[in-house]
């Protein structure tokens, strides 16, 4: 069993992994910052930690983690408040968390990123094209950190039911992929160890998640 700590808790992605990782016994602690959410978090069996990445420094975020074996960071700003959320919550967000967890003596770190192909070709606002440098720059901090990480880069999220299938790999086409197979991949990356210091790009495909997953192993 591990103890998960999930940075965003309340997130559509974080939200079905809370309800993967407690069915398959593991244990959730899930970061929220919106009290009327405490209820909807306990029915997915997570402990809801009341806390928001716009008010705790490393050291309390850090003793909010104490004692976890995982740390996963699923937060966005889901493109409210502008780039200055942007730049808060994905780019100092994960920054914050990074330093919090090795204050907390936590290795292991996943990172929800993003594909970097989403929307190319398209006429896409200057605020997109902030989030998508963010994430960047995000990928590239815990990349340089001597933490046990991942980064998981889905292509565009679907609320469609999830597959069980999917495709993965270093480089991979662009395409879509739904939440569920999202949450089933970071799953079977938190129960994988051996898939370390990697950056996986996710879509929907054919392999089963498990399967695909564990292709990942380092040899």
């Amino acid at each position: 069993m591990n103890k998960v700590f999930i940075v965003g808790g309340a997130g559509k992605v974080a939200r079905r992994l809370a309800q993967q990782l407690t069915t398959r016994g593991h244990q959730v602690l899930a970061l929220y910052r919106n009290p009327e959410q405490t209820d909807e978090l306990k029915l997915l069996g997570a402990t809801p930690v009341l806390g928001s990445l716009l008010d705790l420094d490393e050291q309390s975020l850090a003793t909010l983690m104490a004692g976890s074996d995982v740390v996963v960071f699923s937060a966005g700003a889901g493109g409210k408040g502008g780039m200055t959320m942007t730049n808060v919550i994905d780019g100092r967000g994960l920054e914050l968390s990074v330093t919090a967890a090795r204050l907390a003596g936590i290795k292991r770190f996943i990172l929800v990123s993003a594909f970097p192909e989403s929307f190319r070709g398209k006429q896409m606002p200057e605020s997109f094209e902030n989030y998508m440098t963010i994430k960047k720059l995000a990928d590239v901090h815990l990349a340089e950190s001597d933490l046990d990480w991942v980064i998981l880069r889905p292509g565009t999220l679907l609320d469609a039911p999830g597959t069980g299938k999917v495709r993965t790999g270093l480089a991979i086409p662009y395409g879509e992929v739904p939440r569920d197979d999202v949450a089933a991949a970071l799953l079977e990356i938190i129960e994988h160890p051996a898939v370390s210091r990697i950056i996986i790009e996710l879509t929907e495909g054919d392999t089963p998640v498990g399967e695909s997953i564990q292709r990942l192993v380092h040899s």
